[in-house]
């Protein structure tokens, strides 16, 4: 559920950007995502997260198998786009980005601490 309310929450963020911003004007929209590197990078992290939340339900996963989960990995690719398009987003002060950066990066380092001890762990119990 978490990660549907974060897509909520892009989703609406996205639809302001292309109703309030653009006016839905296609070919400003158009322009915009090839010309403004961080609306480019904001735009791919929508387009991998309209993936995930298209395969989050019970069926689909199911349908899917372990091909599901290749697919949400990509919540690692959308962490960095995101904190990435926020960064060069703002103009002066980068000092909430480099929070969000910050964030990211101790929960990275807790996912992969994690991995290595499970994979320690069963290295032990293989021996």
């Amino acid at each position: 559920m978490l990660g549907l309310f974060a897509f909520f929450y892009v989703l609406m963020h996205f639809l302001t950007w292309l109703i309030l911003d653009q006016s839905l004007l296609f070919s400003a929209i158009k322009e915009d995502i090839f010309e403004r590197p961080f609306i480019t990078i904001g735009f791919t992290a929508f387009l991998i997260l309209i993936s995930m939340a298209v395969t989050s339900t019970n069926g689909v996963r199911r349908r899917l198998g372990r091909r599901w989960q290749q697919i949400h990995y990509g919540i690692y690719a959308v962490g960095i786009l995101a904190v990435w398009h926020y960064w060069w987003q703002v103009k002066l002060d980068v000092r909430d980005p480099l929070i969000y950066a910050a964030i990211l990066a101790v929960l990275f380092a807790y996912r992969i601490r994690v991995r290595y001890k499970k994979k320690s762990g069963a290295r032990v119990q293989a021996s």
